[in-house]
């Protein structure tokens, strides 16, 4: 990525928790200058203070871009501070705020990307859904998936509704594969395995079987091929297959209404 008009611009982020941190160490390993980041956090790590960036001191007038990784309810604290910038694309990564409470905050007329990241952005693997309020061009949505694909990949949407579903998909989604994990291991141990033991094999199956779903295959074409013909797999999908469905349209519902609810 080149940050030569980014370095001498200057960069903005709003929160240094774990995903402003993950971000942050994303753009840095990229390349970005560290002088070239002001990070704005109430309570900076050590982690932070090691890194080389500029920590709550005073901003550029113009950054390039500025991101708010800011927690919810922290957001009428923490917006003001950025109310005096100018020329600059607003990256939202905050869950559950939509375009126009920034809008409201900083103009109908500034740019702003919303987007949501998952967990897995902590470690460089998470997928990031963005799309922009009228303001955004087109270069501004490159710019904006090029800072976030610092932590995965970057898909874009055509309306802010379907945030939600994204929420509901995505965004909740590592939390039903943890709990996946923890369930498949559950059923280790009834068939009597040592627990430490089938922990292991159950990460290690969700692990490696989303490494081979990420190479592009038809998931229903890879489960295709580890199911022989009245074996072991096509025994216990019987009963999976018989529920999961359903039970997974539902969670995914579930919390995308609550995703609703919650900005309404």
């Amino acid at each position: 990525m080149d940050f030569t008009d980014i370095d001498t611009r200057g960069v903005v982020l709003l929160g240094c928790g774990k995903m402003g941190s993950a971000m942050l160490a994303g753009w840095l390993d990229r390349g970005l200058s560290p002088a070239a980041v002001t990070v704005l956090d109430p309570k900076p790590s050590d982690w932070l203070r090691g890194t080389g960036v500029r920590i709550n001191t005073d901003l550029p007038a113009a950054p390039a871009i500025a991101l708010i990784a800011v927690k919810p309810q922290m957001m009428g604290d923490a917006l003001p501070a950025l109310q005096s910038l100018t020329d600059t694309l607003f990256v939202s990564i905050a869950a559950g705020t939509p375009i126009a409470a920034f809008e409201a905050a900083f103009g109908s007329d500034a740019r702003i990307v919303r987007a949501m990241p998952n967990t897995p952005a902590a470690v460089g693997k998470g997928i990031t859904a963005l799309v922009g309020n009228s303001a955004a061009t087109p270069a501004d949505l490159d710019l904006a998936g090029q800072f976030l694909s610092a932590v995965g990949e970057v898909v874009r949407l055509d309306d802010e509704d379907r945030m939600d579903a994204v929420t509901g998909l995505s965004g909740s989604g590592p939390a039903y594969v943890f709990h996946m994990i923890e369930t498949l291991a559950a059923a280790g141990v009834a068939q009597g395995l040592d627990p430490e033991l089938a922990a292991r094999l159950a990460r290690a199956t969700v692990a490696g079987a989303g490494a081979l779903a990420m190479t592009g295959e038809d998931p229903a074409q890879l489960r295709i091929n580890v199911t022989s013909p009245n074996g072991t797999t096509q025994a216990g999908l019987e009963v999976l297959m018989a529920e999961l469905p359903d039970l997974m349209a539902r969670t995914v519902k579930a919390a995308s209404d609550r995703s609703k609810e919650l900005r309404e």
